[in-house]
């Protein structure tokens, strides 16, 4: 299969695919020319990407899963661990946007919306920040 099948099948774009090849993800075969073939082994690698790619996991973290989704010999403590440390990630994002949320919808309920032009919103985000230099 070429590049543009490929794209097709994963539903990954090409120039991701080609970046994946770059860093080593997938590595596919050269036709003489130098055009790329990939196998099924390709396809599946770049749909186990994809999917973790689209669940948030970093690079590296995809770098990781697929070494151990490809050792035979791994244990599932390992794959756990990463999915562990994303979500935990993810949890701690969840709790800054929801403070974020808050923030802001405190200061739109406070802001009057009207043809005057003193606004509480502007003069949150115009606050000098309190912190003592370290």
């Amino acid at each position: 299969m070429n590049i543009g099948d490929i794209a097709r099948i994963t539903n990954l774009p090409a120039k991701t695919i080609r970046y994946y090849e770059d860093i080593g993800l997938v590595n596919p075969a050269r036709d003489d020319n130098a055009y790329r073939r990939f196998n099924e082994t390709d396809v599946h690698k770049l749909g186990f990407i994809g999917r973790a790619r689209s669940l948030g996991f970093t690079i590296e973290d995809c770098r990781a899963l697929l070494a151990l989704y490809e050792d035979k010999d791994r244990t599932s403590a390992d794959v756990k661990q990463i999915a562990q440390h994303h979500l935990d990630l993810i949890d701690a994002k969840i709790t800054e946007l929801k403070a974020m949320r808050t923030t802001l919808g405190h200061l739109i309920e406070n802001c009057a919306g009207d043809h005057r032009p003193d606004c509480p919103i502007l003069e949150d985000l115009a606050l000098i920040s309190q912190k003592e230099p370290s």
